[in-house]
């Protein structure tokens, strides 16, 4: 048994029903995060917080504030809570007065909690690394949603996660405002080129899949406009249309003609994503909303 077993304030079954629902309507499994959150503490805590328990009075009681260090969209503060309620318990007073999902400035308070100062102080960091980085996550995605604003596109997220945080990382993609891909390899086919190498084309190996995964939905990757007619040729209705400039993009548009969802992919920086969405693609493929997303500054400061 590790250190922070022995100071565990609740068990998971102890999550208030309220914080638990909200994680469940977040498309989160409250077990699940219960785990995550104790497999983060078991980082920091392998034994006592030996600066807050020895400069702090174990009856000290104040409240800290989460502030946000610049403009952003925030996401993960439910997560930041049941922090809290691990190494607190609920003899606790949480306050969020914004919810996940919502556009923040610099020098609002995101969230506050009272309860013994030095455990404040021992859940501060691992509380505010789910926050910053899943806010990060968030903040990169609104941004891509307000540059495709009036084209009809929609940002759309990849499997290039950070492991075993996918489903937090695709939960901040959703507070961003973007549209998650598949989740995992089981859900989806995605044909892509390595795969049209082995199969011998497109179609053969479109029609592998189809044989042996007939409910599975199937998106293609194609490279060429060729490659784009064969496949809607046989009925193929989701294709990903891989590194091809604007130009060519719109004439992908025109021939598939409604025919087949299309998805552009491939290097997209949010400077070109404008002109990208205007192409009349349905989705935009950006893997950078989480392999590359930076953590947005949030601090905790106690109240003087």
């Amino acid at each position: 048994m590790t250190f922070v077993e022995h100071i565990v304030g609740m068990d998971c079954d102890d999550l208030p029903a309220g914080l638990a629902a909200e994680l469940g309507e977040a498309g989160l499994e409250a077990r699940q995060v219960y785990a995550d959150v104790m497999a983060a503490l078991r980082e920091d805590l392998p034994g006592p917080d030996v600066t807050s328990w020895a400069t702090i009075p174990a009856e000290q009681v104040e409240t800290a504030d989460f502030v946000a260090r610049q403009d952003g969209t925030v996401a993960g503060l439910a997560l930041a809570e049941v922090v809290f309620r691990v190494v607190l318990g609920n003899d606790i007073t949480v306050e969020r007065p914004v919810r996940d999902g919502t556009a923040v400035r610099r020098g609002d308070v995101l969230l506050s909690v009272t309860g013994p100062t030095a455990l404040l102080l021992t859940a501060e960091r691992t509380a505010l690394n789910f926050t910053c980085h899943l806010s990060g996550v968030a903040t990169a995605t609104a941004a891509w949603v307000r540059a495709l604003e009036g084209t009809g596109a929609k940002v759309r997220d990849t499997r290039k996660t950070i492991p075993l945080y996918r489903d937090l990382e695709k939960y901040a993609v959703r507070c961003g405002g973007g549209v998650n891909h598949r989740h995992s390899l089981s859900d989806m086919a995605l044909v892509k080129d390595n795969h049209v190498l082995a199969a011998g084309g497109v179609v053969p190996a479109y029609e592998l899949i189809r044989e042996r995964y007939p409910a599975v939905p199937v998106q293609v990757e194609v490279d060429s406009l060729d490659q784009l007619r064969e496949l809607l040729e046989i009925g193929v209705d989701q294709i990903l249309l891989d590194n091809m400039e604007p130009d060519l993009l719109r004439e992908a548009v025109a021939i598939t003609d409604g025919r087949a969802t299309l998805e552009a992919s491939g290097g997209l920086t949010l400077d070109v994503a404008t002109e990208y969405g205007a192409t009349g693609v349905e989705y935009l493929a950006v893997g950078a909303l989480t392999h590359s997303a930076v953590v947005m500054d949030i601090a905790m400061d106690l109240r003087s």
